[in-house]
């Protein structure tokens, strides 16, 4: 950046920048004009090396996905996750699409129990063309310990991030961010599927500028099309 020191090579981790930020006073960042996505002003406390999430039987781990799934010009790879309402008591399942950004947000009536997730995740998937079937990332959470059950039906591969590894799944995290806009921390999910459609709708409007400012939606079905005029 203009004006800044040579760094002569040396980079700083993201984690001794969210310290630092976090370290400020009290009203520092108001102060300059600085406002955090989050809106956060005391960072969530890490947990302990020591600490092991439950561990789900024949997980495929992220190490072992294919090098495409890293490049986003290659369709049909997703990011998922839960967002969780109040205490716990309320959730619905995150997916985006890497290439495009598209969104969906799928209902969960019986909360976070595995076979629901399961169920949801296979009514919704197995009717996208192959192509957009690639594989999907998801974290360690025990939601998705029927994660067999959705490869066999949607013939879907689901690979597992690391424990407490946000950054392998960054669109996601980025999406549930601009989910939580709607759904803010600390209320309840709907389980409403054609409210949560509603919500995704909107997201998929959003001109993006990595998209060359195409929305979600128009990006999606672009690759879609592409598809369907390849197999001609």
């Amino acid at each position: 950046m203009t004006g800044s020191p040579n760094a002569h090579g040396r980079r700083i981790s993201h984690e001794s920048i969210y310290r630092w930020i976090y370290a400020l006073p009290k009203g520092e960042l108001a102060a300059q004009g600085i406002l955090l996505q989050s809106k956060r002003t005391v960072r969530t406390p890490r947990k302990s090396a020591g600490e092991r999430s439950a561990r789900i039987v024949g997980m495929v781990s992220i190490d072992d996905r294919p090098e495409t799934a890293s490049d986003r010009r290659v369709p049909g790879w997703w990011e998922g996750d839960l967002i969780v309402g109040k205490a716990g008591q309320s959730a619905a399942v995150t997916l985006v699409e890497r290439t495009s950004r598209y969104t969906l947000i799928l209902g969960l009536p019986d909360g976070k129990k595995a076979s629901g997730v399961a169920d949801v995740l296979i009514d919704h998937l197995r009717g996208l063309p192959q192509f957009m079937r690639k594989g999907l990332t998801w974290d360690q959470g025990t939601e998705m310990a029927e994660h067999a059950s959705v490869t066999v039906a949607a013939d879907l591969p689901i690979y597992f991030a690391h424990p407490r590894s946000p950054w392998e799944r960054p669109t996601n995290e980025n999406t549930n961010g601009l989910i939580r806009e709607y759904l803010p921390k600390g209320t309840e999910i709907p389980s409403d599927q054609l409210y949560l459609e509603a919500i995704a709708r909107e997201l998929n409007e959003r001109p993006r500028q990595c998209l060359g400012f195409y929305t979600p939606r128009e990006a999606f079905e672009r690759l879609l099309k592409d598809n369907v005029a390849s197999t001609i």
